[in-house]
């Protein structure tokens, strides 16, 4: 009795693969036939270019200065007798400041005023005999003369004296005091400053190209490193009559009201010169691409297809630059995702994209 064995088919991996793309192209039949997204075009951020209002801002970097400033020195060589201030005292005009030593001047005063004193009752006396003709007139003229000399003496040594006092010349603010009592100054020995800081000037040069845009009682506002985020509120009160010829910039000096001493001489400054508002082309700085010298922005036509277009630009505000050259009012823009574009490239508004994907979900 014979038996036959039955074999089991081979099946060859080549079916196996055919079945398992079959399969798994069955399972997925809704999506095979819509168009993926980078079909429709690459999403990048479309704007449209618009004119806005621009007041323009002249930026510049000055010094402060003091309305009035002086360093107050020695006169005369004398030993410092009284000091009458304390460093960074407020003090009015013609207060007395420093004393020095003047004893030997306050004698010759006193010989001075005594012979100043015998001359002038010598030409009494002379003056009667001369109206009664007992004396000639010469000898009269003479003592007149010497009267007068020893006048002169006194008020000459009287200025000796004053020169002993230092007085502050305008009212301010005193620096730091340099000398002490009993020390020895000579012509020229700094005994301290004197600065009138309730209004401040602040000197700063624009280019000769701003020139026509500047006038006497212009405002501007100011900041300085010393008060963040405050702003300080001037006008511009005089401009030089002359221009550097090397730097071809004008000296401009504004007023500042400093009530509360904030500002200082010395201090850096950094000006904001406010011109007359315009409308300008606005676009923001990410749309600008720069190689070289040369800036770029990528318009987006009609069936949403980009190019690169050259510009000129302006001034730059608050992240946003002007567009003077090379694009027109109502015109798109791709403002980001610049980078990954080339010429005839389609793309797709972000946001439309986003949009149309909500309502599929």
């Amino acid at each position: 009795m014979s038996v036959i064995m039955m074999q089991k088919p081979r099946i060859f991996p080549a079916v196996l693969l055919f079945a398992m793309v079959l399969s798994g192209g069955c399972g997925k039949s809704g999506s095979a036939g819509s168009p993926g997204r980078e079909s429709q075009g690459i999403p990048v951020s479309i704007e449209q270019a618009q004119q806005q209002t621009y007041v323009e801002k002249t930026e510049a970097t000055g010094t402060v200065v003091a309305r009035e400033s002086v360093t107050l020195t020695a006169k005369v060589s004398e030993l410092v007798e009284r000091v009458h201030f304390e460093s960074g005292q407020e003090v009015a005009r013609g207060a007395a400041l420093v004393t020095l030593s003047g004893q030997q001047q306050q004698a010759n005063l006193q010989a001075a005023e005594a012979n100043a004193a015998e001359a002038e009752q010598l030409y009494q006396r002379y003056l009667q005999l001369a109206e009664q003709q007992l004396i000639a007139r010469a000898t009269l003229d003479t003592q007149k003369a010497s009267r007068d000399a020893s006048r002169a003496q006194v008020a000459q040594i009287r200025a000796q004296l004053g020169e002993r006092v230092v007085r502050a010349p305008f009212s301010g603010v005193l620096g730091i005091r340099q000398v002490s009592p009993g020390a020895l100054v000579t012509p020229g020995t700094v005994l301290t400053t004197l600065d009138d800081i309730s209004r401040v000037y602040v000197d700063f040069p624009l280019p000769e190209a701003q020139l026509a845009h500047l006038a006497v009682g212009q405002r501007l506002t100011g900041a300085t490193v010393a008060w963040p985020g405050r702003t300080f509120e001037g006008v511009v009160s005089a401009i030089n009559t002359r221009i550097d010829p090397a730097s071809r910039a004008v000296m401009v000096r504004a007023d500042f009201a400093n009530d509360d001493r904030a500002l200082r001489p010395g201090m850096l400054f950094s000006i904001k010169l406010q011109q007359a508002e315009r409308r300008a082309l606005m676009v923001p700085e990410i749309a600008i691409t720069q190689v070289g010298r040369e800036r770029f922005v990528w318009k987006v036509d009609a069936e949403n297809k980009v190019r690169q277009s050259p510009v000129e630009t302006g001034q730059r505000e608050a992240g946003k630059v002007e567009i003077t050259q090379g694009l027109h009012e109502g015109e798109r823009i791709v403002v980001e995702g610049v980078g990954k574009l080339r010429n005839g490239q389609s793309v797709v508004d972000a946001a439309d994209a986003a949009k149309l994907d909500e309502k599929a979900s």
